[in-house]
């Protein structure tokens, strides 16, 4: 006669451990280290902070959400645009993109910023830039490169991920020259555009601040709404966390991760990542993301003559990344190989 459990009773005393996990902590909140029952950690939070009226509240509440008046002048009209974002001195990568946009009739190219960091001999790509004609607004970069900063102001929090992130703008900085970092110094740090009917903000990391990171899976519905609102525009356009994604908001609003040029999106494909933007025939705004082959093989050589880190020239080669992951939200590392 066997042992062995039955494989329907093993599924059902797994499922009710997991819901006995997910089920324990009830009654009970959070604090610090430890878990206290919900009625003391009530109490406690009632006996703490500072208290508003009703009036104080509303108006904290008016400032907040106030609409806020930048001046910038809205570019275009357009029928269609092209948009990238994080060059990270890949000029393969732009060469293919100035053919590419151009071929699916960009009428303008849009550049959110970051053109250095990661690749190779980072003055490549300003005269690709400036004879393409590409409209470029400053990244953490270029404001950091044209200011001096000891740092790229990426935003990272990690040791390892600092750590490459020092060793890619050692790179940059020593390899760009001082006329190279004025002209990034002089690029507005955001951009307006008119695309059909609707105008879109074009800012590098988020409206709010130059080296926000605006993941997919953490940037919520409502929040979104609220940066629209604030920024008087039907769509806002971004870059800096290296992933792509769309979303059409309720109110009819886009929020568009351009992605970025630079490297792979962590999706094991050696294509990089740009947006190109339309006119709907229903006055809706057009979003297709586009995956861009360049050659690769060229740039793994290049990063290799020049001495960065393999790690970097792993992530070229292969589609998935190896550095800078700790910053990734979980489900956006989940979708990652490491």
């Amino acid at each position: 006669m066997s042992n062995r459990i039955p494989e329907d009773h093993q599924a059902k005393t797994a499922k009710a451990s997991r819901k006995a996990k997910l089920t324990a902590h009830r009654g009970l909140a959070t604090w610090g280290e430890k878990l206290v029952p919900l009625g003391e950690f009530r109490r406690a939070v009632d006996g703490a902070g500072r208290r508003l009226s009703d009036a104080q509240r509303d108006a904290a509440i008016e400032r907040f959400t106030a609409p806020v008046g930048d001046g910038v002048p809205v570019e275009g009209p357009y029928r269609r645009v092209a948009v990238c974002g994080g060059v990270y001195a890949n000029a393969y990568a732009l060469e293919a993109l100035l053919d590419d946009a151009r071929r699916r009739g960009a009428e303008a190219i849009y550049c959110l910023g970051d053109l250095g960091g990661f690749g190779p001999q980072p003055e490549r790509v300003w005269p690709l830039l400036v004879n393409g004609g590409v409209r470029t607004i400053q990244g953490n970069y270029e404001a950091s490169l044209a200011s001096g900063r000891d740092d790229c102001n990426c935003g990272y929090a990690d040791p390892r991920d600092n750590h490459y992130a020092a060793i890619s703008y050692r790179y940059t900085a020593q390899h760009s020259s001082p006329a190279f970092k004025a002209w990034m110094g002089e690029l507005p740090e955001r951009r307006r555009i008119r695309v059909g009917e609707r105008e879109l903000l074009l800012v590098h990391g988020s409206p709010r601040r130059i080296n926000e990171f605006l993941f997919a899976s953490t940037s919520p519905v409502d929040f979104l709404e609220l940066l629209v609102a604030q920024n008087r525009c039907h769509g806002i356009l971004c870059t800096h966390t290296g992933l792509h994604w769309h979303r059409r908001l309720p109110s009819g609003a886009d929020v568009i991760n351009a992605g970025v040029i630079g490297r792979p999106a962590n999706d094991g494909r050696t294509a990089v990542w740009y947006a190109m933007l339309g006119c709907g025939t229903d006055g809706t705004l057009e979003v297709e993301h586009v995956p861009l082959s360049y050659d690769h093989q060229a740039l793994a050589r290049d990063m290799r003559r020049e001495g960065l880190p393999e790690p970097f020239v792993e992530t070229v080669l292969t589609g998935w990344w190896t550095t800078c992951l700790e910053i990734l939200p979980a489900r956006e590392r989940a979708a990652g190989r490491f």
